[in-house]
């Protein structure tokens, strides 16, 4: 039987590929051009808020629901537990992209991006984790490691960076409401997924839905000037190219 240690240390592992993944693609695409120091202290305080909420989502959330499934007991399984942990983590990242060196630089987006990134990076290590503990290898098991470790990190990011963006253009706390939501519908979507695989296809259209805009939400935290020397850049190397 494979040690504890063990399973932690290939969840976290698991964790930091699916967040570096993340990062990859629209944070790449405009690499110099938006507040990078801001989405690294985010990435830090990710950590510190995804490795609090993991834990208590841990505990109040999924062990409760696991054995409602597996024993029937429905004693612990309560609707309030899941919203006050997923709308104070709402308000917690409604508050992180608030700060002021954040929205002196007009980078709610990128911040947004790199904070969901980690806090769903910690959030799928502890799901990753007791996925392992709990189930048998199977081929059904390490499918539902993979998808854990890049989808949850991401879905996060693209939810975090969806609220920086309504954020930047003056929505205040509507779009708490609007993130706990999708939030919710995630975590839930995720948890039944444990037992039932085919919830991920429920997961993975809004996923791709999201992909299509967060171009535009990263674009709108580049500053003016920045976007014209990007889109010379751009226009060069596509000269080159021809």
């Amino acid at each position: 039987m494979v040690s504890e240690l063990a399973l932690f240390q290939v969840a976290a592992v698991a964790a930091l590929v699916g967040m570096a993944l993340g990062w990859r693609g629209v944070m790449t695409r405009y690499a110099g051009f938006y507040d990078l120091p801001t989405a690294w202290n985010q990435i830090f305080w990710g950590i510190v808020i995804g490795g609090l909420f993991g834990s208590f989502s841990d505990r109040f959330l999924f062990s409760p629901y696991y054995m409602a499934i597996i024993e029937g007991n429905t004693n612990n399984l309560a609707l309030s537990n899941l919203v006050i942990l997923v709308l104070g983590l709402s308000v917690g990242i409604h508050l992180m992209l608030r700060r002021e060196r954040v929205r002196k630089s007009g980078s709610q987006p990128t911040s947004g991006w790199a904070l969901g990134l980690a806090i769903g990076g910690m959030t799928s290590m502890y799901l990753m984790f007791r996925f392992m503990q709990l189930s048998e290898f199977s081929a059904f098991a390490i499918l539902n490691v993979i998808l854990l470790a890049i989808v949850l990190p991401r879905a996060e990011a693209l939810i975090c960076c969806y609220h920086g963006y309504r954020m930047l253009h003056g929505e205040r706390w509507k779009v708490v409401i609007r993130s706990f939501m999708w939030r919710t519908g995630l975590i839930t979507t995720v948890y039944y997924a444990f037992f039932q695989p085919f919830a991920w296809v429920v997961v993975l259209p809004f996923l791709l839905l999201g992909e299509r805009y967060s171009q535009d939400w990263v674009w709108a935290a580049v500053p003016k000037q920045a976007r014209r020397r990007l889109r010379r850049i751009w226009a060069d190397k596509k000269r080159e190219e021809e």
